[in-house]
């Protein structure tokens, strides 16, 4: 069964990243995987079940990248390092990226997910915050504009190398999670 709910990822992540939900279903999905549906159903309760399954996959993925590049890393260059293996991870492949940052809006369950994704996001940068909501709101801000500032760079609206993107958005996150402290009270 695990070799079969594979194929399904695979085919929803083909499907949904390159075509988006227009041309997802359960069918689609079954058709790509070359699977009866009733294997679908064996793995998935519903197409909403299987996109999220997916949708943890790639951030589980992403997870392991950056914790690999950070851990490598010495205390110095861990931003450069947690940059960089974002923007290589969505790089590698478009679909990642489409299926993160777009489509995760189209679902309201896979919405859901992807702000609770982020959420903790914010919360691993805010790591050395010992919860202040400033420093919390500040690693919210760098999170989801991050996320946008790669989908832009993916759809080639803004127009820098790789290194120029990791480069100016190391700067910007050591600057933002440097100053949090020194931002005005709420």
């Amino acid at each position: 069964m695990s070799a079969r709910r594979a194929l399904l990822l695979d085919a929803a992540l083909e499907l949904l990243g390159t075509e988006g939900w227009s041309g997802t279903s359960v069918r689609a999905i079954c058709q790509s995987a070359r699977l009866n549906p009733r294997y679908f159903y064996e793995s998935f309760a519903d197409l909403d079940d299987l996109v999220i399954a997916l949708y943890d996959q790639l951030i589980d993925q992403l997870r392991e990248q950056v914790t690999d590049a950070v851990d490598a890393a010495d205390e110095h260059d861990r931003m450069r390092a947690l940059v960089r293996a974002t923007v290589e991870f969505i790089d590698a492949d478009h679909r990642r990226g489409r299926v993160l940052y777009v489509e995760a809006l189209g679902n309201e369950k896979l919405n859901r997910r992807r702000v609770e994704t982020g959420f903790a996001i914010a919360g691993h940068v805010n790591a050395g915050g010992s919860g202040d909501p400033l420093r919390m709101i500040t690693a919210s801000i760098l999170v989801g504009g991050f996320s946008e500032l790669l989908l832009a760079w993916l759809n080639g609206l803004i127009t820098v190398t790789r290194d120029q993107l990791v480069d100016t958005a190391t700067a910007l996150f050591s600057a933002m999670t440097d100053r949090a402290g020194t931002l005005p009270r709420c």
